[in-house]
């Protein structure tokens, strides 16, 4: 079973740790488990989501709601998981965030889903910023791009 390291640990190098940690944790509920008594990879996504959605809510003033208020949404351009071991019905499971990439139209979000100190799954998750009137990409807005930077990581090889 994969270890937590202190820095973020992934295929492609190393991130070094974010300036600010940002931990939202979550239990596993029965419906989320398949016949083999593990959590069903499709909810590792949503995982991934609640825990993307309680760092907006944190570092962004208004949260969400008040981004897409001003125009702007954003929309999940790729999203990649690597699956190192299973979590299981009960498991408390924390969700580590950090941002990998804040470019000028999208950003790129890492997470690590562990139960106590055992690294569970990876996630990459590309978004892509948006105007809602549907004018296509637009730039990430000011006010985002200064509440998510105290939670930018450095890539290092």
């Amino acid at each position: 079973m994969a270890r937590a390291s202190a820095g973020w640990a992934l295929s492609s190098g190393t991130l070094a740790p974010v300036n600010s940690s940002f931990r939202y944790r979550t239990r596993v509920r029965y419906s989320e488990c398949d016949l083999q008594g593990v959590v069903f990879n499709a909810h590792y996504l949503a995982y991934a989501d609640n825990a993307i959605t309680e760092l907006w809510r944190a570092a962004v003033d208004g949260g969400y709601q008040a981004m897409v208020a001003d125009g702007v949404d954003m929309v999940v351009a790729e999203a990649q998981l690597r699956f190192l071991a299973p979590a299981r019905f009960d498991d408390e499971v924390a969700v580590e965030a950090a941002i990998k990439r804040l470019g000028t139209t999208g950003m790129t979000t890492v997470l690590r889903m562990l139960r106590d100190t055992d690294l569970l799954v990876e996630v990459q998750m590309r978004h892509v910023f948006v105007d809602t009137g549907g004018a296509g990409k637009c730039p990430i807005p000011e006010p985002v791009r200064r509440g998510l930077a105290p939670y930018l990581a450095e890539e290092t090889v």
